[in-house]
């Protein structure tokens, strides 16, 4: 049985938290859709982000296109936490700073093989 690190098994962790997540934005239940209009975002929103959010998760699914899959799914996290920050909804911001975090994590790991490989 081979040894599976902690490092192999995030980034396909990390790209099914995203697909999880752009399935309910796309999908947008009347709750999720709400919260959309409330925080000032037009009633099409959810789609952008659902799609950005499907679009981190096939990124990271491949090895050669981590970094960008981290980069993106940091970017679109950082402006989930802003969002909820901005609106005082600090117990939302939790799932968006963890997943800030691990994106930025793989995201420097992705980077360190890729300058090991150049180097």
């Amino acid at each position: 049985m081979s040894k599976i690190s902690w490092r192999q098994i995030l980034p396909f962790a990390l790209a099914a938290f995203f697909v999880v997540g752009s399935l309910s934005n796309i999908i947008a239940p009347g709750s999720i859709y709400q919260e959309y209009l409330k925080w000032g975002y037009p009633h099409w929103f959810h789609f952008v982000t659902g799609s950005l959010e499907l679009t981190a998760a096939i990124l990271l699914f491949r090895a050669p296109s981590r970094l960008l899959g981290a980069a993106l799914g940091c970017t679109v996290m950082f402006a989930a936490l802003a969002t909820v920050i901005i609106h005082g909804e600090y117990g939302h911001a939790v799932p968006p700073l963890v997943a800030a975090t691990l994106s930025l994590v793989v995201g420097w790991i992705s980077w360190r093989k890729r300058m090991a490989v150049s180097a």
